[in-house]
């Protein structure tokens, strides 16, 4: 659906006109039907990237494919939705009238407008709102009613810059909805972000951009790879003297009432422990693993020079 290669991106800036790069050399594909989080610190060249796939600025070097069509070409737009990072609308529409308008652009008959832009609203919770003004919305509402004219065409590609910037837990937890209610149509989704706990709940793939280069594309699972950092044990009615004998074992202890959270880094450590908790007749709680996060990943990239 997206394929860049050797994408670069130079600006000049300044009265001397001094050169920076703020994307180089970028070599991408993103695949038919899956969600795929864009992700970087800020500055790092993802907007720059969103900006050229949409045709509103050009690459300095390199090529892009949208959907087997290079760039430029008018009918792909037809079959695309966008929301930019930090959108602008005449705030002096009604949700309803807004949409309208977007309908209108995108050439939708008449007829259909009504129950499609009735249907848009429910599914970005913004049901009920249609009749306020744009400058009464908040800016979580004025998210979902970007996301909302994004979706009008019932495109088959949709791209998302910073789609949960602004957003409560609450509104963030909705677009989190939108985006897998969009992979379940068999539609597909390139968004931005650095909200990084979302990423790990919604994407196929991911591609982490720093400084302009990207360091690494895969799935999270790829990416992070099945290596334990440690494992934590929860449990209750151990004395002192069990805790002692356990304690050449255990690299943290956290005492939570009348519980213990032991965090153990070895999984034959891991083991003797359990075996310790139940032969002193105490009582285990849970086991967890603990994998490294994928924020954990992304400051070790982005830490790179």
């Amino acid at each position: 659906m997206i394929k860049t290669k050797s994408l670069t991106k130079v600006f000049k800036v300044g009265f001397r006109g001094r050169k920076v790069t703020a994307l180089e050399g970028l070599d991408l594909e993103v695949k038919k039907g899956e969600i795929f989080g864009f992700l970087g610190p800020n500055g790092a060249g993802k907007t720059t990237t969103i900006k050229i796939l949409m045709g509103l600025i050009y690459p300095t070097r390199g090529d892009a494919w949208i959907m087997g069509s290079p760039l430029g070409d008018v009918s792909v737009k037809r079959r695309l939705g966008f929301l930019p990072e930090n959108p602008y609308f005449y705030d002096y529409l009604k949700g309803e009238e807004f949409l309208h308008f977007y309908a209108q652009l995108i050439k939708m008959p008449k007829r259909d407008r009504k129950a499609k832009i009735k249907d848009i609203l429910s599914l970005v919770g913004l049901k009920g709102a249609g009749d306020l003004q744009l400058r009464r919305y908040s800016k979580g509402m004025t998210q979902r009613i970007g996301i909302a004219q994004a979706l009008l065409s019932d495109p088959e590609l949709v791209i998302f810059d910073e789609p949960m910037s602004g957003l409560d837990p609450v509104g963030r937890k909705e677009v989190r909805d939108v985006i897998l209610k969009l992979r379940d149509e068999g539609k597909t989704v390139f968004f931005s972000t650095h909200i990084l706990p979302d990423v790990e709940m919604v994407c196929d793939r991911v591609g982490i951009l720093v400084k302009g280069r990207l360091r690494s594309v895969g799935n999270i699972e790829e990416l992070l790879g099945g290596h334990i950092k440690s494992i934590e044990i929860t449990a209750r009615g151990i004395s002192e003297s069990v805790l002692k004998e356990m304690e050449p074992l255990v690299e943290r202890v956290i005492k939570r009432d009348e519980s213990l959270l032991l965090s153990v880094e070895k999984e034959e450590d891991a083991e003797k422990v359990v075996d310790i908790i139940q032969s002193s007749g105490g009582r285990l709680y849970s086991l967890i693993p603990q994998r490294p996060s994928l924020e954990e990943y992304f400051m070790k990239e982005a830490g790179k020079r």
